[in-house]
């Protein structure tokens, strides 16, 4: 089953006078919505108790958890004691993310900085081995975690480089952001053709089982020369990418993942737009 949700709460749950997250999964549910990311993007400061609260919250709405590791990670740092610091933010985070029941922990890989690309990609792979025996010694080999690709030039990323890191070991799924791959390749992604190159790559490398229900996160990005600018919503006309083609990439190829919308304060709206674009294409599909 293909989930459909936000990444945080929207500005509607606000304006409709909700204020904690333990409320978003009944705003949620309302919404016919799936699943939620919980962002810790400037960093992990949640109690167990809180985490459990929350957890029991969206357990008992039926929605799905996942969260966001602190955008600062960065494990190309040639610095090891840095380093060390990304290790610990993703404990931190797989930590939280237990105590709430959720299975999936998405991060960002890594910054080139002034060095080769190569060089910074291969010591990531070497950190990213480093970091499964981290999680494997604290007993979180039965969740997800998910490398994103990243929607600026100077960010280490690209598709390609993200199914090397899953490669590393089972304990990664990818997290594909297609407007960060739209951004980062100049508006690339037009077609469900376009779509079904990369899912294709990505299946022929990493097999069926392991993206049948891969991460997605999902939004219209202003682009420029280095890529990604700013989030858009689903109302911008001038950059992409469309939801519809993917839609139609995945049910072509039987794709089930965890589509997360990253619109610009109206991500519970567009990921309802999504959901019913999707159903829209499955009933449609089914039909021929």
């Amino acid at each position: 089953m293909t989930l459909f949700g936000p990444a945080g709460n929207s500005v509607s749950f606000y304006n409709e006078g909700y204020e904690r997250t333990e409320e978003a999964p009944h705003f949620l549910k309302e919404r016919g919505l799936d699943c939620f990311e919980y962002p810790f993007g400037r960093g992990v400061r949640m109690t167990e108790s809180t985490a459990i609260a929350i957890g029991e919250a969206f357990q008992k709405e039926g929605v799905e958890l996942s969260v966001h590791a602190p955008y600062f990670i960065n494990f190309g740092n040639p610095d090891d004691e840095m380093a060390a610091k990304s290790y610990g933010y993703v404990l931190d985070s797989a930590k939280v993310l237990r105590a709430m029941g959720g299975m999936r922990c998405v991060f960002h890989p890594a910054a080139q900085g002034k060095e080769e690309r190569e060089k910074v990609v291969e010591r990531t792979i070497d950190r990213l081995k480093q970091l499964r025996d981290y999680l494997y010694l604290n007993g979180y080999e039965n969740l997800k975690f998910c490398p994103e690709t990243m929607g600026k030039t100077a960010q280490i990323g690209t598709l390609e480089e993200v199914v090397r890191f899953c490669e590393v070991d089972q304990i990664y799924t990818p997290c594909v952001d297609f407007g960060h791959v739209n951004a980062r390749g100049q508006g690339c992604l037009k077609t469900a053709a376009d779509y079904k190159e990369l899912l294709e790559f990505m299946l022929e490398r990493l097999g069926y089982e392991r993206m049948k229900h891969f991460h997605v996160h999902f939004s219209k990005i202003m682009y420029g020369a280095k890529g990604e600018i700013k989030h858009l919503t689903f109302e911008d006309t001038v950059y992409g990418p469309e939801f519809e083609p993917l839609a139609e990439a995945l049910w072509e190829l039987k794709l089930e993942p965890y589509v997360i919308s990253e619109s610009a304060g109206t991500q519970s709206e567009d990921a309802r737009t999504m959901k019913d674009i999707y159903e829209s294409v499955c009933k449609r599909k089914s039909a021929q």
